[in-house]
């Protein structure tokens, strides 16, 4: 599983791992998160991350500060630009909560964008890498309010020859007022918004930094094709987004309370599954750390 250069180093690794798929995924155990962790740890955790894509904590308290801590591991944590968002004294912290402030359902879902496959913060020039995400509240688990993942590198791997020799090249223009306003746009974003996040391009097929291997990188947040004709370019993405979903290289998450993710965005695709927010309560709260400009 995985590239086979991780493989013999995971027997020193100093916790127990539990692949969550065949094709992706592993559940992490014997870890304290909510304590700093030893570098042998990081080192294995850093490992298994690039190895597995996913990686899930067991249900354990794991305080806000803490949370940014274990972030911070990875690299600089965003400081999301919908500030609307941001929880518990923590800037990096972005909290999606349906709940009013006497802790009963709203009725309105904190961000309907979420609910489509994307990877976080393709908007930025500087991408997203790692996304650290807790799960406070859930609905029962199989009653709605999952997280999905996609593997990327898979869905360009299984692309025809023809698909391959298309894209080659191709460049797409990710916008996070695009999709907000297009999934959410009853709460767009503020024009202060919009203007510290201008559309950003990227390459349509990616080259991860550390592994090598090449995966598509579209999601909800591409708009169109640079040099293309804005509708023939929406077309492409809109069929390349559905190219790249395969069941057998997804993975459905059914949350319990106090579940901690990692994940690597520049090779998934995510999203969440729908819950009534009238009588079902969800609130997870998350760090995205952001690596380079991808290639």
């Amino acid at each position: 599983m995985g590239d086979s250069k991780f493989t013999s180093s995971a027997l020193n690794w100093p916790f127990a791992v539990r692949p969550l798929t065949a094709a992706f995924g592993a559940e992490i155990s014997g870890v304290d998160l909510s304590k700093d962790m030893s570098p042998e740890v990081l080192a294995g955790i850093h490992q298994a991350f690039l190895q597995y894509q996913i990686l899930l904590f067991p249900p354990q308290e794991v305080p806000p500060h803490q949370q940014v801590k274990l972030a911070q591991c990875f690299g600089e944590v965003q400081i999301h630009v919908m500030n609307q968002y941001h929880a518990d004294g923590y800037p990096e912290l972005y909290r999606l909560s349906n709940l009013t402030p006497e802790g009963k359902p709203n009725g309105k879902h904190p961000d309907k964008g979420t609910l489509e496959w994307h990877t976080d913060s393709s908007w930025q020039r500087v991408t997203g890498h790692a996304t650290v995400i807790y799960g406070e509240v859930m609905p029962e688990p199989g009653q709605g309010g999952q997280t999905h993942f996609c593997d990327m590198y898979g869905a360009y791997e299984r692309l025809s020859a023809q698909w391959k020799e298309r894209i080659a090249g191709l460049r797409a223009v990710h916008s996070l007022d695009f999709s907000r306003t297009r999934r959410h746009g009853e709460e767009p974003m503020t024009q202060a918004q919009r203007n510290a996040v201008p559309p950003v391009d990227h390459p349509v097929v990616r080259t991860h930094p550390e592994t090598g291997r090449k995966c598509l990188y579209l999601g909800d947040h591409a708009e169109h094709i640079l040099g293309m004709p804005y509708a023939q370019g929406r077309e492409l993405i809109e069929e390349l987004n559905k190219l790249a979903i395969h069941s057998d290289l997804t993975y459905e998450h059914d949350w319990q309370l106090r579940q901690l993710l990692v994940w690597d965005n520049r090779c998934l695709l995510h999203k969440a599954t729908p819950y009534d927010p009238h009588t079902q309560s969800r609130v997870i709260r998350r760090c995205t750390v952001i690596g380079e400009v991808p290639v």
